[in-house]
């Protein structure tokens, strides 16, 4: 697999570790913003290839810096895939991210290969 930078959204620490520990053995570039104004800012001073969101985190959720980070890109001109992440998996859930401009949504506990299979179907890798 390709180099590829990815923002990880998540305010809880283990689940950030989790993620961290999986992804790089992947052959990813991790940065770690812990609440989603974190998230802008960092979208501001570089471009990632995927975001990984948390919806409920402290300063600014994930739908609030969903938003921002759109009309970031917009006024740039791209687009980076982001995929929501909760622990709920209400479909309301997946229909709110999808309507606010997430690519994607998956549920925790993270699964490597439910992220695979979203990479995959959203063209980022190929199988």
């Amino acid at each position: 697999m390709k180099n590829l930078s990815l923002l990880l959204v998540e305010d809880n620490i283990l689940n950030q570790k989790l993620i961290f520990l999986n992804l790089t053995k992947f052959g990813f570039s991790i940065d770690v913003a812990n609440n989603g104004l974190e998230a802008v800012d960092k979208v501001i001073q570089q471009r990632y290839d995927l975001i990984l969101m948390d919806l409920m985190m402290p300063v600014m959720d994930g739908f609030e810096a969903t938003i921002k980070i759109r009309e970031i890109e917009e006024n740039k001109g791209i687009h980076t895939p982001i995929i929501g992440l909760t622990a709920n998996t209400f479909d309301a859930d997946r229909e709110k991210c999808m309507s606010i401009g997430m690519d994607e949504y998956m549920s925790k506990p993270f699964d490597i290969e439910v992220f695979n299979t979203i990479l995959s179907d959203l063209g980022i890798i190929s199988n």
